[in-house]
């Protein structure tokens, strides 16, 4: 059969925060000294800051902030993207 619409609109919100979950703060992209988070990265964590924080309460290995930034232009994004 077919899936009824809150169904499909919880499978689609369910992805997308998996999805998100991918791009947030704590994940080993940002591990080296050579790739620290800078502004954009910065602005994107704090656009998706809701998803972030609702992912990392089931799982360790998201954060909400990323601590491998550059410093002032990482938390300026984040800051404009929350």
């Amino acid at each position: 059969g077919t899936l009824s619409r809150p169904k499909l609109l919880l499978l689609l919100v369910l992805a997308f925060a998996v999805v998100l979950a991918g791009c947030a703060p704590g994940n080993a992209r940002w591990a080296s000294v050579d790739n620290r988070a800078n502004f954009w990265a910065g602005l994107w964590h704090g656009l998706i800051v809701v998803v972030t924080f609702i992912v990392s309460l089931f799982t360790d290995d998201v954060g909400i902030y990323e601590v491998n930034n550059i410093g002032w232009g990482y938390n300026l994004g984040f800051l404009l993207g929350d």
